[in-house]
């Protein structure tokens, strides 16, 4: 198969795509990087974790009633087939760099086996609507999920063809797509439309391994249908589903914020294999949209915990950020496609921001606890007792789409990194580690060495067949870098973001690469009132938060001013590259909760460190703030 070794996302030859990824065996981390350290956790800890969540919470038992293995009821939520499907998508991508691990490979093989035992002779596989309401089949497209479900089984369904592993998953997702061609594809036919986007994406890329264009046909009429009001929803309105208006005619992002950037990632998939501009050029008012007034510091979306949406512009409150998981995560896959479709930096940036931010600071340091929703803000007080905003990670949840769906990711994390074009290798994300591969014939190998993101200083050994173009992005948060090649300076400016390199580098040449990181005070646009006279601390990628852990006894985290000039790089025990930070300690002067004068307070200077988001909630449970308010 042409396809194999590739990664979770690969425009074919004839798409309308500006970069191609690097395929997954192409690209390796050394052990000691923070992205190998991540991957080996994932895969020790996390996936075996998720694995077993799974057969505790029910997923599993599920199947087994079809086939008549297990006797009783139904368990877990009615998609609960999903986060089957995304932990088997993890265990492919593990697999294609790891296939020795038995464990791994047998839940895959006796899991495809299973849902192949499963699967109703038409194709049909979704436990739910086979065994608790089998009359419902089709009947309720605006909360069912079977497409959803269905979108991930495809999912990982791909990833085990590219992984070379578990050859009868895809016979089962096929089995599966060919009964919605045959259903939702004809278009005097019945109309298809899920409440929650995902199958669009996932076609596509079925499409991509399989070369069967009614997959990809099939996903362009779902994209085109929606905004015709054809799913009702009686909680929130059509916005919430993404149908109120038609894709093409979108400017703005709203709703649930995980389907509506699932959407998009399918919407730019669709653009670039049918060479389709006008929904290209609605896929970047939609961005401009969601990342110009709606999008936290952390990379994070969705400010409502009411319907899991996106909020007015400008309204990101810190506190009470939703921030889900699974929307950072979509926000990757979003950005790597945007980046793809065009080479433009600001899509890697903001990739990168919601990678090390959002996305790490939803996992617990030993891998098997998880954030669904991701506050800037946990107050002094807060009630956590509700796994639906709880004080530290939980295990797993009622809803668990996060666990899974993070495993998927940070296994897949290598072919996020680096990509190439008819001219050379462009490098994305830094990590010390190696890129073989090839650009029409020419033989490439990129060996790093970095520390990034804890230090700016990123050196590469280059060798190449023939000349080609290095180009490295300098991302939009570094205002001075430098380069060098082979001790000598270069005179080179950034161009669209990125250094680019144009050699001979038949003889091996090294790079060095200078990103200055020094501490950044950033402010909130005076429209987001929720944090108006607040700043926040950032350093190269990372966000920085102060926790209740690091204050001296008896301070209470509201309390705490800053002053923005005084942080400097330091160390706290078990934390690389923590902040110390100056500030004062101003203890209300009054209980009364309004007042009409402003009364003196008294104001203590007080020395405290300030910690990377993505760490945050390791230690002792306790309040956290991201946005502090200044002294003066």
């Amino acid at each position: 198969m042409t396809d194999l070794h590739h990664g979770p996302v690969r425009p074919t030859a004839a798409a309308k795509s500006a970069l191609r990824p690097v395929a997954l065996d192409h690209v390796t981390f050394e052990p000691d990087s923070l992205f190998a350290q991540w991957q080996h956790r994932n895969a020790t800890r996390t996936l075996p974790h998720c694995v077993d969540q799974l057969e505790a919470a029910g997923a599993l038992d599920n199947l087994r009633l079809i086939t008549g293995e297990k006797s009783g009821e139904f368990r877990n939520m009615w998609f609960a087939d999903s986060d089957l499907h995304k932990t088997l998508e993890a265990a492919a991508w593990h697999l294609a760099g790891h296939p020795d691990d038995a464990g791994a490979a047998a839940f895959l093989d006796s899991t495809a086996a299973l849902l192949a035992k499963a699967q109703g002779e038409d194709g049909y596989l979704n436990s739910y609507y086979t065994v608790v309401e089998p009359g419902r089949r089709w009947q309720d497209l605006h909360r069912s999920h079977e497409l959803y479900v269905a979108g991930h089984l495809f999912q990982a369904a791909v990833a085990a063809a590219r992984a070379g592993v578990a050859s009868e998953l895809l016979a089962v997702a096929r089995r599966f797509a060919d009964l919605l061609v045959e259903r939702f594809g004809a278009a005097d036919g019945p109309d298809g439309l899920d409440g929650h986007p995902e199958v669009e994406t996932a076609l596509v890329e079925l499409y991509r391994v399989t070369g069967h264009r009614p997959y990809l046909d099939l996903a362009r009429r779902m994209i085109d249908l929606r905004g015709r009001g054809l799913l009702n929803d009686e909680r929130f309105g059509p916005a919430y589903l993404q149908d109120h208006v038609p894709v093409r005619e979108a400017d703005e992002v709203a709703g649930h914020a995980v389907r509506q950037l699932y959407l998009l990632a399918g919407v730019v998939d669709v653009a670039v294999e049918t060479h389709d501009d006008e929904l290209l050029a609605a896929v970047r008012r939609l961005w401009d949209d969601a990342f110009g007034s709606k999008t936290y510091i952390t990379g994070a979306h969705g400010s409502r915990h009411r319907d899991e949406a996106f909020g007015d512009p400008y309204e990101l409150p810190a506190d009470r950020a939703y921030a889900e998981t699974c929307a950072a995560i979509a926000s990757v896959q979003w950005n790597w496609r945007m980046l793809l479709a065009t080479g433009e930096a600001r899509y890697a940036d903001e990739l990168e921001r919601a990678l090390y931010n959002a996305v790490a600071g939803s996992t617990s340091l030993d891998g098997t606890r998880f954030f669904y929703s991701n506050p800037l803000h946990l107050r002094t007080g807060h009630d956590g007792s509700d796994e639906d905003a709880p004080s530290q990670r939980l295990p797993w949840y009622t809803c668990a789409c996060c666990p899974p769906n993070l495993a998927r990711l940070v296994a897949s994390l290598h072919g996020y990194t680096t990509t190439t074009d008819h001219d050379g290798v462009q490098v994305h994300l830094y990590s010390a580690g190696t890129i073989r591969t090839e650009v029409d014939g020419t033989a490439v190998e990129i060996t790093t060495r970095t520390d990034y993101p804890w230090h700016g200083r990123v050196e590469l050994t280059v060798t190449a067949s023939a000349p080609l173009t290095l180009s490295l992005r300098v991302p939009g948060w570094c205002t001075s870098a430098r380069v060098s090649v082979d001790g000598t300076p270069v005179d080179a400016e950034p161009e669209d973001g990125y250094l680019r390199l144009r050699r001979d580098w038949s003889t091996g040449a090294i790079v060095a690469l200078d990103l200055d990181m020094p501490v950044r005070v950033v402010r909130p646009h005076p429209r987001v009132d929720a944090v108006r006279g607040c700043v926040a601390l950032t350093r190269g990628p990372l966000v920085y938060c102060v926790e209740q852990n690091d204050l001296p006894a008896g301070v209470v985290l509201e309390d705490v001013r800053i002053d923005p000039g005084s942080a400097a790089v330091t160390g706290v025990p078990g934390i690389p590259q923590a902040l110390t930070v100056r500030g004062t300690v101003e203890p209300p002067a009054t209980d009364e909760l309004y007042t009409a004068d402003a009364p003196a307070t008294d104001s203590t200077p007080v020395t405290f460190a300030a910690i990377p988001y993505f760490l945050w909630g390791n230690r002792t449970p306790g309040p956290m703030r991201v946005w502090v308010p200044t002294t003066g």
